[in-house]
């Protein structure tokens, strides 16, 4: 694992159009990951979401190439993590593979190994919440929130 980076992986059962979707539309964004949420799809369009109740994320699209590519910003606004908002860099990449879709997504520049851990944590826990709802499924209520 680079310094300051991590890499979530899932196959989801789901074809790269239907879960890219997950990324480009604020209420199926809010149906994954998020209380409420602004959100504009497109390159330099802001978005700043509560994720939790607590903590607010906050950043910009940096490139849409749908279905296979997605690139922001990240950080918290209001939380305990000490990531500044946009200070850190997501990238989403989506392959079609015969029963769906791999999903990668990798989150750069996080300042701390406690910071990584944590960031680590949740998109697991929010990556497994998509790949439910993209294949079609009911995630539930986020025990997060």
């Amino acid at each position: 694992m680079n310094a300051g980076a991590v890499t979530v992986e899932r196959h989801i059962a789901a074809r790269p159009e239907t879960v890219f979707s997950f990324f480009t539309d604020r209420d199926k964004w809010l149906s994954w990951m998020g209380r409420s949420g602004e959100f504009t799809f497109e390159p330099g369009g802001a978005y700043r979401t509560n994720v939790n109740g607590e903590n607010i994320a906050e950043g910009r699209f940096i490139e849409i190439d749908p279905p296979k590519r997605l690139v922001f910003t990240w950080g918290w606004a209001e939380g305990d993590m000490p990531v500044p908002p946009g200070s850190t860099t997501i990238e989403i990449t989506l392959e079609p593979v015969p029963d769906g879709t791999l999903l990668r997504l990798t989150h750069r520049g996080l300042p701390s190994p406690e910071a990584s851990a944590a960031h680590e944590e949740g998109w697991a826990h929010y990556m497994d919440r998509l790949a439910t709802v993209a294949a079609g499924g009911d995630p539930g209520a986020d025990p997060w929130m």
